[in-house]
């Protein structure tokens, strides 16, 4: 019987199937993955608050986006459809979005909710409602909330504008030095996208660094910044004018994840992973992926658009336990839950730790990662900030659920892919949030030896 991957559709939801046979499976080819996410939500954004036109060039086409995309038509942004070729922003104007109609709705997006805040907050005498599905209608929004408050933005929500739905009475802001207790790329952005619109300097320190990809465009679009990277801080002055950028989105290396753990584990595997930002800010997955003594090289590696790329080959080997933590975290927290499929076929106990930034994500990450994992036979336990994973254990074929996480989706997939018998992935969907063709792509490469 050859391996198969199934997808079965009901009328509530999807289901993933991989039945793994009794001949050997091994993972081959050369694969691109979807636009990067940040990128692509950032390119949007600032396209939309620059004067003239931006193009953006292999845009992720997920569910995201389109949030992000929708949010901006309605704030007066004219957006063309969105396809990987080359979209087209005709944007508003710093300050001159207009006052929607209906309620803004940023889907399952936390950055599109987020970032979009810091640019409502600052809209004089523009009134706006946004929400969001009912996952992210539970995640946290003080801590974007809370800063913008101190920049003089008024806003309002459940838990005193910690829970969505939001309104936000547009206000003339005032610029602020905020000491950020997490590092977070989208408090960080945010604020920045808010320092627009004031008058002077607008700073950010975090406690480690985040990703960078905010400061790499507004720099690209014509904001003043400057960056003190041993205080992990980010000067914005403002007010400042955008003017339309030409931007390429590279690969998103949260994507190549999935593939670099696959071909990590999966005997005799061989991937190439083409055109992948490898953005320093991002790339603890690499360091972490080498810390377990995965097989990865960087090939071709170049600069597209201010962002530097690289082919990505990953070569089955043995993986070996360790320790992550401290600093790394905010450059994989994205990764943390293939990371675990990873740890769960390495020698030895795998630790991570400073994690429970991922018990509010689309899901409790944490908790979720560590259910699913042990219904597949691994041996995982939950810490408070993160996990503890003994490798070793065949992995048994079993039904588990995304809690409609795609991140969680996905890991669950590539674990299948070494788990006896048929792995049922419910509410797989998920995956099309950020990957929407991450089943055909898994079809393309399995190889029967």
């Amino acid at each position: 019987m050859a391996t198969s991957i199934v997808i079965v559709e009901t009328p509530e939801s999807q289901q993933l199937l991989i039945q793994k046979a009794n001949a050997s499976l091994s993972l081959q080819g050369s694969i691109r993955v979807p636009g990067d996410k940040s990128i692509s939500h950032r390119a949007l954004m600032l396209g939309a608050i620059a004067q003239g036109e931006t193009t953006v060039e292999g845009l992720l086409l997920g569910e995201d986006p389109r949030s992000t995309a929708s949010c901006f038509r309605a704030l007066g942004a004219e957006i063309s459809e969105l396809n990987t070729e080359r979209v087209r922003v005709q944007g508003a104007g710093i300050g001159q979005l207009i006052e929607p109609a209906n309620i803004l709705d940023a889907g399952n997006s936390g950055t599109t909710i987020r970032l979009m805040l810091g640019l409502l907050a600052g809209q004089p005498g523009q009134f706006f409602s946004v929400t969001g599905d009912a996952s992210l209608r539970s995640r946290p929004m003080s801590r974007v909330v809370k800063p913008l408050r101190q920049m003089g933005a008024q806003i309002w929500g459940r838990q005193d504008g910690n829970l969505a739905p939001l309104a936000i009475q547009g206000q003339h802001l005032r610029p602020i030095h905020y000491h950020s207790p997490i590092a977070s790329a989208q408090v960080k952005s945010c604020i920045l996208l808010a320092g627009l619109m004031t008058e002077g300097e607008t700073t950010v320190t975090e406690p480690a660094l985040s990703r960078d990809h905010s400061e790499r465009m507004l720099r690209a679009f014509g904001a003043q910044l400057s960056i003190d990277p041993e205080t992990h801080s980010v000067t914005i002055t403002g007010p400042a004018q955008l003017h339309g950028q030409p931007v390429i989105v590279p690969g998103d290396i949260s994507s190549a994840a999935f593939w670099l753990v696959a071909g990590s584990i999966v005997p005799d595997s061989d991937l190439v992973i083409e055109n992948v930002g490898v953005n320093p800010t991002r790339t603890g997955i690499l360091e972490a992926l080498a810390m377990m003594e995965a097989d990865i090289e960087l090939q071709n590696q170049r600069e597209v658009a201010g962002e530097p790329v690289a082919d990505l080959r990953v070569r089955h080997r043995q993986l070996k336990a360790c320790e992550i933590g401290g600093d790394l975290i905010p450059r994989l927290i994205d990764e943390i839950p293939i990371l675990a499929v990873a740890a769960a076929f390495a020698q030895g106990t795998t630790v991570i730790r400073d994690a429970a930034e991922l018990r509010v994500k689309e899901s409790d990450r944490l908790a979720v990662m560590a259910h699913q994992l042990n219904r597949l036979g691994a041996r995982v336990t939950e810490l408070p900030d993160g996990l503890e994973i003994t490798g070793g254990t065949p992995l048994t074929g079993a039904e588990v659920d995304s809690h409609d996480d795609h991140r969680v989706a996905m890991s669950l997939a590539i674990a299948g892919l070494n788990a006896a018998g048929t792995t049922t992935i419910n509410r797989a969907e998920a995956a099309a949030i950020s990957y929407p063709n991450f089943t055909a792509t898994l079809q393309q490469i399995c190889r029967e030896g």
